[in-house]
Parts: C-alpha cells; sequence; structure tokens
C-alpha cells in the first residue's frame, strides 16, 4: 500500500477534514472552528502520512517561542501524535518523527512534547529524555470582595480584541510563549471561554479557574503583582494553584508536578543549559 508524508496542509479541505477524522477518533478533538476563526496558522504544522487521501499517522509541529527570563528561546512542542487504529506497527510515527528531527534539529534550541505512558520507550529513541516540571501553589487569606470582571469571549470582536492583547502585551512570568496566539486561543475560544478575567486595579488579564475554594491560575497577562491578581479573585479563594511558573517564588510551595499519563519529554540546547532550573510550560500552552 502506497503512502506518502504531507506537511502543512491545513488550507487543503480534504486532508484537513481527514485529519479532524482521525483527531475526533483518537482523542476527541476536532479542529475545524478553531481554522474558520482564523487561529490555525503557520506555527501549527501537521506532518501525515496519507494513503488513499486519508491521513492514517500524524506528528505535528507547533512552534512555540518562550520568554525565558526576558529573552526570546525558540522552541518546538509536538503534539496531535496518533495512528489510526488500523494503519498500528508499521513504523509511521517514526517515519514522521524523523522527518520532523531532519527540519528542526539544530534549527531551534530545543523540541519538547508530553507522552502517554504506553508509549515512554519510543521517544528516547530520537534523543528525548523525561525531565521534570515544578508547580508551585500557595494558601491564601483575603479579606477583600471579588473584583476580577470576566471578559465575554463569545465572537469574532472578543477574539480579536483578546488577539490583540495577547500579542502586544508580555505576561508575569518566568516562561511564557510568545508569537502564538493562535494555540493560547485554541483554549479561549473553545474549552475556556468563560476563563479570562480582567483586574483593573492593576490593568491586567488572567486566565483562571475556581473549583471551590481553589484560584487555578493559568497566566497573568500583564504587569499586574501576583499578589493583587490573586486577591482580585475575593475572600472565597483560600488556596491557589499556579499553572506557570511565577518570576518569584518567594510565598509559593514548590512540588514536583506528576499528572496521569503524561511525561515530559525534552531535547536540545536550551533544555540541557536549564537541565536544573524548577520551571512548568503553561498549561495553557499544551498542544
Amino acid at each position: 500500500m502506497s503512502f506518502y508524508i504531507e506537511k502543512n496542509y491545513r488550507n487543503d479541505e480534504r486532508l484537513r477534514a481527514s485529519f479532524n477524522r482521525l483527531a475526533e477518533k483518537t482523542f476527541g478533538l476536532n479542529f475545524e472552528n478553531w481554522y474558520q476563526n482564523g487561529f490555525w496558522k503557520d506555527n501549527y504544522i501537521p506532518y501525515s502520512v496519507v494513503i488513499d487521501g486519508e491521513v492514517v499517522s500524524n506528528v505535528s509541529v507547533n512552534a512555540c517561542n518562550m520568554n525565558y527570563k526576558g529573552k526570546t528561546v525558540k522552541l518546538i512542542q509536538l503534539g496531535t501524535i496518533m495512528t489510526d487504529a488500523d494503519h498500528r506497527g508499521k513504523g509511521y510515527a517514526r517515519m514522521l518523527m524523523e522527518e520532523i528531527m531532519k527540519d528542526y534539529e539544530g534549527n531551534v534550541d530545543g523540541i519538547y512534547l508530553f507522552a502517554n505512558d504506553s508509549v515512554l520507550e519510543f521517544y528516547p529513541k530520537f534523543g528525548f529524555k523525561e525531565a521534570m516540571e515544578y508547580q508551585y501553589t500557595k494558601d491564601v487569606t483575603i479579606s477583600s470582595d471579588c473584583k476580577a470582571e470576566q471578559v465575554p469571549l463569545k465572537d469574532n470582536n472578543d477574539f480579536d480584541r483578546i488577539v490583540e492583547i495577547l500579542d502586544k502585551t508580555s505576561q508575569n512570568a518566568k516562561l511564557y510563549m510568545v508569537g502564538n496566539t493562535g494555540l493560547y486561543m485554541f483554549y479561549l475560544s473553545q474549552f475556556m471561554n468563560e476563563n479570562l478575567f480582567y483586574i483593573s486595579d492593576c490593568d491586567s488579564y488572567a486566565i483562571a479557574e475556581i473549583e471551590d475554594d481553589t484560584l487555578i491560575l493559568h497566566t497573568i497577562i500583564g504587569d499586574g503583582a501576583i499578589d493583587d491578581v490573586i486577591a482580585a479573585f475575593g475572600s472565597k479563594v483560600k488556596k491557589v494553584v499556579l499553572c506557570f511558573t511565577p518570576k518569584n517564588v518567594s510565598g509559593f510551595e514548590k512540588s514536583e508536578l506528576h499528572e496521569e499519563d503524561t511525561t515530559f519529554f525534552v531535547k536540545g540546547k536550551f533544555f540541557e543549559d536549564s537541565v536544573n532550573e524548577e520551571y512548568m510550560m503553561q498549561m495553557v500552552t499544551h498542544a
């Protein structure tokens, strides 16, 4: 059965539909709304094995440049890694990984991915090593009422406004993604369209969730001090969980991050140089 590898075909309606069918079958995800809303850009590049016009295996490259301590680091994240059940065991994922390594190795500062437990022996064959992420939490006592205002994310006007804010505004974090608003909007336009808040006291935005008395803070867009942003969510909040790494970790408890069925794999100079640093990739940039 003849096959070929196709890359970066987002504007090919037939292949995009096939890609979406495989993503639905594998992960329950569909990228069509993301595409139609204009968020699927050149920095999300599927590498796919195609047989008879159907995508049967895929590894996607996400250009995830990071601002790390004020400097831009050129990284790619591999995601949407999937092979149709009828085509597993044929070496397609290996071929795609080899093609990606040929295109990117030596041209970026690092490559990373989040792997399922079932494939932990696969990625070391390409030079990837397991790495640890660290998460920061703390208990808080807040006396003031909630001042955080939910920002509507319902239509293209709302989306355009937050894209502009993300493009032009730095984030109060030690490590955050830059130049890829599309990946942020993958979350904000779909699963987290009720999770953007504005804090007028410090003119900053927060992507956040509240579960019972716990504030899960995904990022701060703007220069707002982290304690001011936390306080804006009011007295019901008793605990804070950060899904990013703050610039200043004093007052926070640090713990190794262990997610079910998820292992962080890395390779490249950035990760070698920062092997003793204690950070996590923002949750809202997982691809």
